[in-house]
């Protein structure tokens, strides 16, 4: 820093040297002065500031001070809520239902990465997921698994089990992988959560192609189907709207 300092100072005398020139020298009142060197001081001035702070020990990107205050203000939040918990009389009843909800209520990554998208542009990637062939023309959906549906939805209240002689099991929409791994009902399972709120289950699957919190483009692979010897399988599929599931067939067509 003092070598950066230096430099600037010795800059700053040059346009001192220049100014005092072209005052002695000029002629013609439309002549315009050179480039002033406030700005430059302000430079210094500001390098002299992180300089010494660092001598002293402290770092120029930490202020105490905002430290403090932020910890003060995470240490009534929790003794607000502690007090809240403490009584059940009316108002706090009321406050701990809103704080109940608020901590229960699912985070909604895929809207969060949908807003950035549209505002600063996709993500820097290592690698661009090759398009699916079961993608939809029009851009709407694609098919999991294209198969035979064996257990409706009116079956079970949640979901499908479809019948396929597909090998992998590919997302029917964009989204961030919020659960990946055994359920009791479905077993192997990913659940994608969608930009507009909505849930998408995959389940029964062999083994798993995604990692917690990736975000999967529509039609890319999300787990493999587990075949029998005749090179056919089944998989699980649902998708939930808020508290409810809906009926799959109603968004796409399996066949």
């Amino acid at each position: 820093m003092n070598r950066r300092a230096e430099e600037i100072k010795k800059r700053i005398a040059k346009r001192k040297r220049e100014r005092l020139n072209w005052q002695n020298t000029k002629t013609n009142k439309k002549d315009t002065p050179p480039v002033s060197f406030e700005k430059e001081a302000s430079y210094t001035n500001t390098s002299s500031y992180y300089e010494d702070n660092y001598k002293k020990g402290i770092h120029p990107l930490f202020r105490s001070d905002i430290f403090v205050m932020k910890l003060l203000l995470a240490a009534c939040l929790v003794l607000i809520t502690a007090i809240i918990y403490k009584n059940d009389e009316g108002v706090f009843k009321k406050a701990q239902f809103v704080v109940q909800d608020v901590m229960e209520e699912e985070f909604n990554f895929a809207a969060v990465s949908k807003w950035y998208e549209e505002r600063f542009g996709s993500p820097i990637a290592f690698f661009s997921p090759a398009p699916s062939s079961n993608s939809t023309n029009d851009n709407q959906f694609a098919v999991p698994a294209s198969g035979h549906v064996l257990e409706s939805f009116q079956d079970n209240g949640q979901g499908v089990t479809v019948q396929t002689t597909k090998k992998v099991v590919e997302a029917m929409n964009e989204g961030i992988v919020i659960e990946a791994g055994r359920k009791e009902k479905t077993g192997l399972t990913v659940i994608l959560q969608h930009a507009d709120g909505t849930e998408t289950w995959y389940g029964n699957l062999k083994e798993i192609d995604v990692a917690l919190y990736d975000f999967v483009e529509m039609g890319a692979p999300i787990g493999q189907v587990n075949q029998n010897q005749n090179k056919q399988g089944t998989y699980y599929f649902a998708i939930k709207k808020g508290d409810q599931f809906i009926d799959p067939n109603q968004v796409i067509s399996f066949d």
